[in-house]
């Protein structure tokens, strides 16, 4: 998976900053609540081109990568209950729904299937997994910049996807819904960070972006 936030890193928990021109989310609540299309009968009329390997790599990754999310936030909720972990533990799921509709729409294999929480079938990301709940149960300010570093990266992974399939209506449609969650979980997670007196500095996203999305 050629991602921007993720692979061409390694995965390193000490990630630089890299600096990229691509689409940007724009701005709107996201899809958080929000159910995607289900009706059947639109199928024909969303289907706007066949996809590419990549694109299909794309959407198989990001539904894995909405399951680590989640997954991060209910473990280390488990371990310190702060409200923003159950909440965005929630959001994540219907991130993973929206990426589930788009498999479901393009009938592809879906990586996820039954695997239980914490189990990937992504290697990097298994990999990704265990390192963030091992830094994120160490302290709460640590598991709040674990949320941020997450947030991060799924928007640098999302803006990559959608750069490379803008004539793919539907999904533009669901990464740019996405987009615009993870930027509200990231402005959630640094806020919190604030009320520790911790000014979170970003790992992932250049400053400008960073500051951009903080912004809004």
């Amino acid at each position: 998976m050629k991602t921007q936030g993720l692979k061409t890193t390694g995965f390193a928990l000490v990630l630089l900053s890299i600096s990229f021109s691509m689409t940007r989310c724009s701005e709107g609540a996201g899809m958080d609540g929000i159910d995607p299309y289900e009706d059947p009968l639109l199928k024909s009329e969303l289907l706007t081109g066949e996809l590419s390997d990549a694109e299909i790599e794309g959407i198989l990754f990001m539904r894995e990568e909405e399951k680590l999310a989640r997954d991060v936030y209910l473990y280390l909720y488990d371990i310190f209950p702060l409200r923003p972990f159950l909440n965005i533990s929630k959001s994540e799921q219907v991130h993973m729904d929206a990426i589930k509709y788009l498999i479901d729409l393009y009938e592809l294999n879906d990586p996820v299937g039954d695997n239980p929480e914490g189990v990937f079938q992504n290697e990097t990301l298994q990999e990704l997994y265990n390192e963030l709940v091992e830094t994120g149960s160490k302290s709460e300010i640590e598991a709040l910049k674990v949320g941020a570093l997450i947030e991060e990266i799924d928007i640098i992974d999302l803006e990559h996807e959608m750069l490379r399939s803008p004539d793919q209506e539907e999904l533009m449609r669901v990464f740019q819904n996405l987009c615009n969650a993870s930027e509200n979980h990231l402005r959630a997670f640094v806020r919190v960070l604030g009320r520790y007196d911790v000014e979170y500095e970003p790992v992932k996203l250049d400053i400008d972006h960073f500051n951009d999305i903080l912004a809004q």
